[in-house]
């Protein structure tokens, strides 16, 4: 089985020039927890997930760092406090934009299944030759392939 016979096509991504507070409220809206970075020929950029945003937003908590000359201490910063500070961040500045893991069209179940379990990830992008985003496939997409093929014929 090929990762286009279970890729969902109608992609939601995100621009790159698009806020933290952008991405959030397209999260909500289309009730999902991570999408591609793309430009504007559709090329993968990065991926952002919203464990990425709740990272950027965490508190930060009170704390004394000790470097070698002086001391500085640090008040707590709570999460409202860590919201207003970066809701206007790009969302490039936050997103995964190295070493990103894909798949293309061809590839077989396998690999994504591999991808997906090895990695903890939940989405991954399918990517054509361009390296453009035709798809993306999620651990439910594959869940749900694998019940209705595979676990059928069992």
């Amino acid at each position: 089985m090929k990762v286009k016979e279970f890729m969902i096509t109608d992609v939601i991504s995100a621009a790159p020039e698009m806020t933290l507070a952008e991405v959030m409220a397209l999260f909500v809206e289309k009730k999902i927890g991570g999408v591609p970075v793309c430009n504007k020929d559709g090329k993968l950029l990065g991926m952002v997930t919203d464990g990425d945003i709740l990272r950027a937003i965490q508190p930060i908590d009170r704390k004394i760092v000790n470097f070698l000359i002086y001391m500085e201490y640090l008040e707590e910063i709570d999460v409202k406090t860590r919201l207003s500070d970066t809701s206007d961040t790009s969302i490039i500045s936050i997103a995964k934009t190295k070493n990103i893991i894909t798949v293309s069209p061809d590839d077989d179940m396998d690999i994504a299944v591999k991808h997906l379990s090895c990695h903890h990830f939940k989405k991954l992008p399918v990517v054509d030759a361009e390296n453009r985003v035709v798809g993306v496939i999620s651990r439910g997409d594959v869940i749900r392939k694998i019940q209705v093929t595979i676990l059928k014929e069992l």
